[in-house]
């Protein structure tokens, strides 16, 4: 079984910075494409940033304020986040494509959300 594990949510202060991380583990052979995306109260989820090989892709909104990375040697993905807004307020999910097997379909995989607190 394959878990996300997210962290680095929090409260933080309109132009402050947070770190946010997702962990993937368990029977992973591969993963393909690993992502985040957000959701406000009333909002429809969003992607926010992926990142395919070494290929990156970026929600219009972020405009050169965060950036994602990853570790493929720890099956970790990174968004940092900068100058933050009060509507980047939102609960963070990771996601990943990924492939239990060599010849595994590829499936997704959502992690449990991490809230992030933009204050004015």
């Amino acid at each position: 079984q394959v878990q996300l594990v997210e962290s680095g949510g929090g409260l933080v202060q309109a132009g402050g910075s947070l770190r946010l991380s997702c962990a993937a583990s368990g029977r992973i052979f591969s993963i393909n494409n690993m992502a985040w995306y957000r959701q406000a109260p009333g909002n429809q989820r969003e992607l926010v940033a992926q990142i395919i090989g070494g290929s990156t892709n970026y929600g219009g909104f972020v405009k050169g304020r965060f950036t994602i990375s990853r570790d493929n040697a720890k099956n970790t993905a990174y968004l940092q986040m900068n100058s933050l807004k009060p509507e980047d307020t939102a609960v963070y999910y990771c996601a990943i494509d990924y492939q239990a097997g060599r010849y595994s379909s590829i499936s997704r995989l959502w992690g449990q959300g991490t809230q992030v607190t933009v204050s004015s």
